[in-house]
């Protein structure tokens, strides 16, 4: 049988939005800009350099925030949102030049807003 943590791990989910967006134009940084602010708003964080991240209770939790990016899409460029299990995240690789840093650790208690 799996413990409470074991199981938390698979349904708790971490949204990626992944995004190349033009920026050419003074109107493409603006819609940079706004859609950067609106990931930003929704409680996302950098990861990388327009690779945002979210961590979400359930998959259903992080749908919403897919359609969510849906909605908020400029009108030029590319967007990928991937959801991983936290339990996925956990063991991804994460190097600084030649050295490892752990991963990033789930908030340790929800937002409610």
């Amino acid at each position: 049988m799996k413990n409470k943590n074991q199981f938390s791990k698979v349904q708790h989910m971490w949204v990626f939005a992944m995004f190349d967006l033009p920026t050419e134009t003074k109107e493409q940084r603006k819609e940079y800009a706004h859609f950067r602010k609106a990931l930003i708003a929704d409680g996302f964080c950098m990861l990388q350099f327009s690779v945002y991240a979210r961590f979400c209770e359930s998959r259903a939790h992080g749908e919403t925030f897919q359609r969510h990016i849906e909605n908020i899409l400029p009108p030029a460029g590319q967007v990928r949102v991937l959801m991983v299990t936290d339990k996925q995240f956990g063991m991804m690789a994460n190097f600084i030049g030649h050295h490892s840093k752990p991963s990033e650790e789930p908030p340790n208690q929800l937002l409610l807003f």
